[in-house]
């Protein structure tokens, strides 16, 4: 997963933030700061967003 395609689901996964449960939210606090900082999520944090988007949004496209 690219940054960019990191992003773009942390900027679409924002709208969502408030129905998430609270760990779930921590831990999408986490992945907004790193990508704040320009930081590249390690392998476990992508599965951890792809699950959250995915269990928010819905499957993930092969562009996002």
């Amino acid at each position: 997963m690219t940054h960019a395609e990191q992003h773009a689901l942390i900027v679409e996964l924002r709208d969502y933030a408030r129905k998430m449960k609270r760990y779930e939210q921590e831990e999408f606090e986490m992945f907004v700061k790193r990508d704040t900082d320009d930081e590249d999520l390690d392998t476990m944090s992508q599965k951890k967003l792809i699950r959250l988007y995915e269990q928010y949004i819905g499957p993930v496209e092969d562009g996002a």
